[in-house]
């Protein structure tokens, strides 16, 4: 799928896959090496995240049932840890996109963020 900020007309990443069941959420995206620009991993349900055992660091936009942008942290790097605020309602997903993204795209709190099916 794609996602979109719909207060920015920005796109957020083109291609994103969705981890909503055990395995996938556990595995994530560790194993890779990059992460491209143009693409993004949906965790499902999530309210933090680690990167433990990762190769390159993230920015994650923190997400409430609604699609509201609760929390983000950009330029997360390995071996850290982060635990989503509250602060326009509870995360209930989390969107890891490559370092930069969340600048590049004015992404802030409070932002509607729609996912778009590619096919």
């Amino acid at each position: 799928m794609r996602v979109v900020n719909q207060n920015r007309e920005t796109i957020i990443c083109a291609q994103c896959n969705v981890a909503d069941n055990p395995v996938t959420r556990i595995r994530g995206l560790l194993g890779k090496r990059t992460l491209p620009t143009d693409e993004g991993l949906l965790i499902v349900p999530c309210s933090s995240v680690h990167m433990f055992g990762m190769h390159f660091a993230l920015d994650v936009l923190f997400l409430t049932r609604e699609n509201i942008v609760t929390d983000f942290v950009e330029n997360l790097v390995p071996g850290k840890l982060y635990v989503a605020r509250r602060n326009f309602g509870k995360a209930h997903a989390a969107l890891e996109v490559a370092p930069g993204t969340i600048a590049a795209t004015a992404t802030v709190r409070g932002d509607l963020i729609q996912m778009e099916s590619l096919g």
